[in-house]
């Protein structure tokens, strides 16, 4: 038994978990691996082959890369959990007019959960991925934090991860830029990995048309939903659209309505199937409600809390004064921000530090 302790490392066949591995086995953990089969592309009927977590070819990547390096490897099926919580949360989510994001609700109520349940059936004290971010422990919690190198942080899609996980995880690339990475899978043998291309699609919607991957989940959905209005912010009717959950928050382009000026989708109207329409000005929000929070740095947040929030991935984030208002939290913005997308997370930084996370409710 290694003195660091036994450790799972998820392996996707990828350059970062790759890595992971590797350097945890250098510095004298006895590792396993494992690559979840989450999904079988194929059953979509989509133009591409399986992707990212999802390729056997990837499978095969990961197994030989614990095969020369002497540690086992396992591929632990959870397609049938992911399927009934990722895919139909998913679907359910466009279906209310919202905008999911399926890779947080994966990671924290699938993966990681997976990955706790077989660490303890194969006996290893902890769990370790590839993702771009930091956990440290202060003041008895363990907190999540942006990783070294920003352009690659992971946090805003590990929120959801609650103290059991983050006291079992173990984050080796946290500290590390990619360009590091590339350069330690090159002297580690594996140049080609080193120069593989990263995917960054959702790994069940490979060829990013999630329109028509919710056509082939509900064959009849198109003529279900067709023919709804587009109204402007007064009301207005200005056209027929396609079905309101082929729309999203913010967006301009596809719209197939020309109304001499740039228009984009401000609101979604499920009940009546009715997308409304407006220019940049009306997408400017100026606070929102969050829900399903999950606690990271603090047990809990006083009202009137600074922090800096942000409402996607690629958000720099805002400043912000947070308060209660029953079971949610109110986040009032500094200034206005645009697009903030029912569905979507909100996490909530102090510094690099996540504050807590959840789902964002309303604009308000």
């Amino acid at each position: 038994m290694s003195k660091m302790g036994k450790v799972l490392v998820a392996m996707s066949g990828g350059i970062d978990s790759t890595v992971t591995a590797l350097m945890l086995h250098h510095q004298g953990y006895e590792v396993v691996g494992i690559t979840m089969k989450t999904w079988d592309y194929a059953v979509s009927g989509g133009g591409k082959k399986e992707t990212g977590c999802c390729n056997l070819d990837s499978f095969n990547d990961a197994r030989q890369a614990a095969v020369e390096h002497g540690f086992p490897h396992y591929v632990f099926d959870i397609r049938e959990e992911f399927g009934s919580h990722v895919i139909s949360n998913f679907v359910d989510e466009y279906m209310a007019g919202r905008t999911p994001n399926p890779c947080v609700l994966c990671n924290t109520h699938i993966k990681w959960s997976a990955l706790l349940k077989k660490a303890d059936a194969l006996g290893c004290d902890f769990i370790a991925t590839g993702h771009y971010v930091k956990v440290r422990q202060e003041n008895e919690r363990y907190v999540l934090s942006k990783a070294k190198d920003l352009t690659k942080d992971q946090s805003y899609v590990l929120w959801g991860l609650g103290q059991d996980c983050l006291s079992r995880s173990i984050y080796p690339l946290g500290d590390l830029l990619k360009t590091e990475v590339r350069q330690m899978a090159a002297e580690m043998g594996y140049v080609d990995l080193s120069k593989k291309a990263e995917s960054y699609e959702i790994c069940f919607v490979p060829d990013n048309d999630y329109r028509g991957f919710l056509k082939r989940q509900n064959p009849n959905l198109e003529l279900e939903v067709e023919g709804g209005d587009f109204v402007l912010t007064d009301g207005s009717k200005v056209g027929k659209h396609r079905g309101y959950p082929f729309y999203t928050i913010g967006q301009r382009k596809g719209l197939d309505i020309a109304l001499g000026r740039p228009i984009f989708v401000t609101k979604i109207i499920p009940e009546t199937n009715t997308v409304v329409l407006g220019d940049i000005e009306d997408l400017k929000q100026g606070s929102m409600l969050v829900s399903g929070l999950n606690m990271v740095k603090y047990a809990s947040i006083p009202d009137g809390m600074r922090a800096t929030t942000k409402i996607r991935y690629k958000d720099p984030g805002t400043e912000s004064s947070l308060y209660w208002v029953e079971d949610k939290l109110s986040v009032h913005f500094d200034h206005s921000v645009n697009s903030i997308a029912p569905g979507q997370s909100a996490v909530i930084y102090e510094g690099d530090d996540v504050v807590a996370g959840g789902i964002i409710h309303s604009g308000i």
